[in-house]
């Protein structure tokens, strides 16, 4: 008895240790990526300045431009944090619409057949529809508003959000089901106790792919029908200033949170979901 034990402490902290190599190498490889990526961007704006005589912003440059933006330099008589924070309030509003209506009908639709064969065609379709197909559909129902962008934003992002949540309901054990049955749980407390964690990796899978179409949209949706705040709005704007170093720092504000949100957010529950359903592989 005293062997085993022995064994599986050693084998625990062999796994604690690869998983310490495993994040130091990932440390080493985001960095070194990111180095490539400054390296890339250094390169082609030497080749544009000699090729076009066309100044480009560098990343030394873009980098200056943030930290004086970040001290309270303003981008179009507003702070960059304004326009960080307006984007940013945009694209909750509108994808808190998308993942409230796409989940609640990829439920109905993953557990009722008739419901399934009503809707899912047309959904199906929306999610063929690229989102800046939407602009003219928007202006006409909201004008050139926020209304406009959150409608662009919930539409883009609905589809995927029910399709997987549908295919995810779907998948999840009759057998389960049937014993919640038997314990006399009713349709709410059903979807809320089975069908919602059984489906949850696809809910996650959704609502990533949800969460960059949104993203992406939201920016093209502030540069056409922008009401003078949001990072696609100050984007489209520097064409007029030539100040394509503040434009840079949009683009990069856009890629940091993208990337904070897929980190921080969506792979530690990913993981944290597949350690909960056993889906790790077993040592």
């Amino acid at each position: 008895m005293v062997s085993v034990a022995l064994k599986r402490e050693k084998v625990v902290v062999a796994l604690k240790t690869n998983d310490k190599v495993w994040d130091y190498g990932s440390l080493f490889y985001g960095g070194a990526s990111l180095l490539l990526i400054i390296f890339g961007w250094q390169v082609v704006a030497w080749a544009v300045d000699w090729w076009r005589g066309v100044p480009f912003p560098t990343p030394f440059e873009t980098g200056w431009k943030l930290l004086k933006m970040l001290a309270g330099e303003q981008f179009l008589g507003h702070s960059i944090y304004l326009h960080t924070l307006s984007s940013i309030g945009r694209w909750l509003s509108g994808f808190s619409i998308a993942v409230f209506s796409g989940a609640l009908i990829g439920m109905a639709a993953g557990r009722w057949r008739t419901f399934e064969r009503l809707t899912m065609p047309s959904i199906q379709v929306l999610q063929l529809i690229p989102g800046l197909a939407w602009i003219p559909v928007a202006i006409l129902l909201f004008g050139i508003s926020d209304g406009a962008t959150l409608f662009m934003i919930a539409v883009t992002a609905f589809a995927p959000i029910a399709i997987n949540v549908a295919g995810g309901v779907k998948r999840v054990d009759e057998m389960y089901i049937r014993a919640a049955r038997m314990l006399g749980l009713n349709n709410r407390m059903l979807f809320r106790t089975v069908l919602l964690p059984g489906a949850l990796p696809h809910i996650l899978s959704g609502l990533r792919v949800g969460l960059g179409s949104s993203w992406r949209v939201l920016v093209a949706a502030e540069m056409v029908v922008g009401s003078g705040t949001g990072l696609g709005y100050a984007i489209i704007q520097s064409r007029w200033t030539l100040d394509f170093a503040k434009s840079f720092v949009c683009i990069a504000i856009i890629c940091g949170i993208g990337l904070i949100v897929e980190r921080v957010i969506f792979i530690p529950l990913e993981k944290r979901t597949i350690e909960l359903w056993g889906l790790r592989r077993e040592v």
